[in-house]
């Protein structure tokens, strides 16, 4: 009956990959050899990462995950990733990670240089010329200043909604001058430039918005390559190119003026059939995250399509609230987890582009991440099929005819419409039954942080980095932590590992605390599939990047260009 299940969910995504017809394209060998001179003029046409949704909020002191997703293009931030040192131009660094910067993978950005003046003390040395544009009924043009990084760090400290302990590390910002800013920190923290410098909450506005409502798109502004010039919600995000943008392309030893390209547009489209026939008909030029299943058909309809595989940076899991009943007992998480048959999810239906084990530390964040066959045996045990102990356990903590339970997910997640079918099926060889409660997504995450959410809640959740991945996610009291786990001892071992400076160090304990965690199961762990990305052509200077910083992929947009010739040619413009 399951595997029944799981090849009726791959056979319907087949059929919806080819529901659509693809536009005649020129034969290959009649295309015109690509120019590798860059092009300005043109449009980009992206399905992002986030495809199915719109902007969560305009304003950084609502905290939203995705707000850098959607202003990472207008407001720069201190740091950000390197693309000099991407794949695609020799280097090491794939920038698809959601917001993971190893430390030789980024540069500054809005900061020219930086250095330590003490162990408690980082100056931060601005670049100079670099200039917010005239927004008309919200400024007019100047060039940034030491002020405008003060104002923005207060404006997201002392936002009621910030996330308690973030910001704690730092007594105060002091503007030596107008373009030095000067950190006092109160103790060390490991995560110190991802916390200010290129994470969720480091985008840097001018202090005239203070004078603004800050949840009118109209009055978004910064630095960046481009600025928000529409917005209809649920259907498109505009961005026009900034004339004035200060950063440079380097291309075989050449210093060009970016962005190549005059708008981008976000394409908000929230059915998976359909996003599809757009990148197969041309109306997107990049559609940057698919599933597995429509990749085949893809590339046999649409050969001409290029690509990129990586494995998601979203943790994927059923939160257990260990604050209520029955989930306050080990047994009971543990036996969720041995009645799910994992090993089959990746088999079947994932078709094998999965990882059993990837969350909550990142296969791809090196010597963090401790691989599934060197756990001890009681945490490679939740990541077995075995209904059987799964009824035991139950049995033992007073469930023997099992109970029910409400879950909630997001219907806005196409993989977990087709993976509730599958959990209810599993958990009810055991004797837990499921009642499935679908949510839009700001009622999904409304629900979570303001503490409402059901006992169990199906969700993705970014890995972000390996230090941030645990304390988000297990820390008392912390907005991502759905399972409203609480352990003093845990909290303590995670304050540790933020004041430690030797990584070496941090890496022995970030390992042990997360075999900690996994072995007590605060969550069903669930596979982690990989993505994919495919783009035309006609998209020049891309390999299949996605983001620069915590989900940031404006710098990225910034250094495409469009051949329209090549692009002419292939018949869609």
């Amino acid at each position: 009956m399951r595997r029944a299940i799981v090849t009726s969910v791959v056979v319907v995504f087949v059929m919806l990959a080819a529901c659509a017809e693809k536009e005649i394209q020129a034969p290959a060998d009649d295309l015109p050899e690509a120019d590798l001179t860059p092009q300005y003029g043109g449009s980009l046409n992206i399905g992002t990462v986030v495809v199915t949704l719109a902007a969560l909020s305009w304003d950084p002191a609502d905290w939203s995950w995705k707000i850098n997703h959607d202003t990472g293009a207008i407001r720069e931030h201190l740091f950000a990733g390197d693309l000099e040192k991407s794949v695609r131009k020799g280097g090491d660094f794939p920038f698809v990670a959601e917001s993971y910067l190893p430390r030789e993978a980024w540069r500054g950005e809005l900061a020219e240089s930086w250095e330590w003046e003490d162990p408690l003390t980082l100056a931060v040395h601005l670049r100079r010329g670099v200039m917010f544009p005239d927004k008309p009924g919200v400024m007019e043009a100047r060039e940034l200043v030491a002020d405008d990084v003060l104002f923005s760090f207060d404006y997201v400290d002392q936002s009621p909604k910030r996330i308690a302990t973030y910001f704690d590390h730092i007594d105060r910002l002091e503007a030596r001058d107008d373009h030095t800013v000067v950190f006092h920190f109160n103790q060390f923290n490991a995560e110190w430039a991802y916390r200010f410098g290129y994470g969720y909450h480091s985008g840097i506005s001018a202090r005239e918005f203070a004078d603004v409502d800050p949840k009118d798109w109209r009055n978004v502004t910064g630095t960046g390559p481009f600025q928000l010039s529409k917005y209809i919600h649920g259907n498109s995000q505009r961005y026009s190119r900034n004339p004035g943008y200060w950063d440079k392309e380097l291309i075989d030893g050449e210093a060009y003026d970016i962005p190549f390209i005059d708008d981008v547009t976000y394409r908000i489209i929230k059915d998976e059939a359909t996003f599809l026939t757009a990148l197969r008909t041309g109306k997107l030029d990049i559609l940057e995250a698919m599933r597995w299943i429509a990749v085949d058909h893809l590339k046999e309809t649409t050969p001409e399509l290029q690509w990129n595989r990586w494995l998601s940076s979203t943790g994927q899991f059923v939160s257990l609230r260990v604050d209520q009943k029955p989930f306050d007992d080990i047994r009971v998480r543990r036996a969720m987890n041995l009645a799910v048959n994992q090993p089959e999810i990746a088999e079947l239906f994932y078709g094998g582009h999965a990882e059993l084990m990837a969350y909550p530390q990142h296969p791809d964040w090196g010597d963090y991440f401790q691989p599934l066959e060197e756990m001890p045996a009681s945490v490679q045990e939740l990541f077995t099929y075995n209904p059987k102990k799964a009824r035991r356990l139950l049995a033992e903590a007073g469930y023997p005819d099992g109970f029910t339970v409400t879950m909630q997910f997001c219907s806005c997640s196409p993989t977990h419409n087709d993976l509730i079918p599958l959990l209810e099926d599993y958990l009810s060889r055991v004797g837990v039954k499921l009642e499935i409660e679908p949510k839009e997504y700001a009622s999904f995450l409304s629900l979570m942080t303001t503490r409402n959410h059901a006992p169990a809640y199906l969700m993705g959740s970014g890995h972000v980095n390996p230090t941030t991945t645990l304390r988000k996610s297990f820390k008392t009291g912390q907005t991502w932590n759905p399972s409203m786990f609480s352990d003093p001892i845990v909290d303590r071992q995670i304050d540790e590992i933020h004041l430690t400076r030797d990584e070496q160090e941090r890496i022995r304990m970030i390992r042990a605390l997360t075999v900690e965690m996994l072995d007590r199961a605060p969550y069903l762990w669930l596979p982690i599939g990989y993505g994919y990305t495919a783009w035309w052509p006609w998209v020049k200077n891309y390999g299949g990047e996605l983001r620069v910083g915590a989900q940031r992929p404006g710098p990225i947009y910034a250094r495409i260009w469009i051949d329209r010739e090549l692009k002419k040619a292939m018949g869609f413009e």
